[in-house]
């Protein structure tokens, strides 16, 4: 399949590398001719320029774009695109990118790969990032059955846990799980240093081992997609902090009363609620799952496309 790839940062780069290896010609499209040259050096497409009308021969174009970009990228894409060319995208979001880009394109699926790191840019790109992690598809009442059944197959190739459900349900379940995270990491960093005391502040940092690496990492990320997980997902973004801000009082109460018997139950409430909320990679949830096949799980929130 011949197959474009516009926005060639970590998770455009990384399609690259696996269609290629699958043996798809990959066509790749960046602003920067720079980071076009770059690209096919690394390998992770094998043709890239700055121009969309490149992608005129593309059968599927994954649109790898930052969230605000998306809607502007393929208005300027589709005069380029043939009738039956399908497009879908990668963005963190789906239910404002489902309402903008449905209108535009009958041929549209909205996706989202669950994969990624801190780091950004085409030498961020590795082969097999989504392996063994989700890949969400938000088809629609009016997507075409064959759209869908396309892009799974194509994604499943990826050695990914496949999901499809509605773009609503994704953005409530990411933001319980992805963007209320990177929120609270965020204001942890701030917190910390918001010690008036700068010898602590150096001890702190002298002290920090792999507890606050880790609780850190997700808000010391890529900034830009932070504010548009909040731009793009307010409400449920909100939804999602008030819910923490009342545990968060909970839990300061607690030890305002010295109660630490309340916080004892507590804490092994959430020590055993992380066991059974934790994706095990190999042996994912199932949401009315259909048997596995040799690479993937496909799991359905519904036995048809939600709207």
């Amino acid at each position: 399949m011949k197959i474009g790839i516009v926005g060639l940062g970590l998770i455009g780069g990384s399609l690259g590398f696996d269609l290629q290896r699958l043996g798809h010609q990959v066509l790749g499209v960046s602003r920067l001719r720079q980071t076009c040259e770059q690209a096919v050096a690394l390998g992770a497409v094998s043709q890239a320029s700055p121009d969309l009308a490149s992608l005129a021969e593309a059968e599927l174009v994954f649109i790898c774009t930052p969230l605000g970009a998306i809607a502007a990228i393929v208005t300027q894409l589709i005069p380029h695109l043939s009738t039956q060319t399908i497009l879908t995208d990668v963005g963190s979001v789906k239910g404002s990118v489902v309402k903008a880009l449905d209108p535009l394109w009958p041929r549209f699926l909205g996706g989202h790969p669950m994969a990624g790191s801190e780091e950004t840019g085409i030498y961020a790109a590795q082969p097999y990032l989504f392996a063994g992690n989700p890949y969400v598809l938000t088809p629609t009442a009016s997507t075409p059955v064959e759209v869908t059944q396309t892009v799974s197959e194509l994604v499943s190739s990826l050695d990914c846990c496949l999901y499809q459900c509605s773009a609503t349900m994704h953005d409530r379940a990411v933001a319980w799980i992805s963007h209320l995270p990177k929120m609270v990491s965020a204001s942890l960093i701030t917190a910390c240093l918001s010690e008036s005391d700068p010898e602590i502040v150096k001890l702190a940092q002298a002290l920090a081992s792999s507890g606050f690496r880790d609780t850190s990492r997700v808000g010391g990320g890529n900034s830009e997609l932070g504010c548009m997980m909040a731009e793009y997902n307010q409400t449920e973004l909100l939804r999602s902090l008030h819910a923490y801000r009342h545990s968060l009082d909970q839990l300061i109460t607690l030890i305002e009363a010295s109660d630490w018997s309340g916080l004892e139950k507590l804490l092994i409430q959430a020590h055993a609620l992380r066991l059974i909320s934790c994706r095990d990679p190999l042996n994912p949830p199932k949401l009315q799952a259909q048997p596995p096949n040799q690479r993937t799980r496909l799991s359905q929130t519904a036995l048809k496309p939600l709207s």
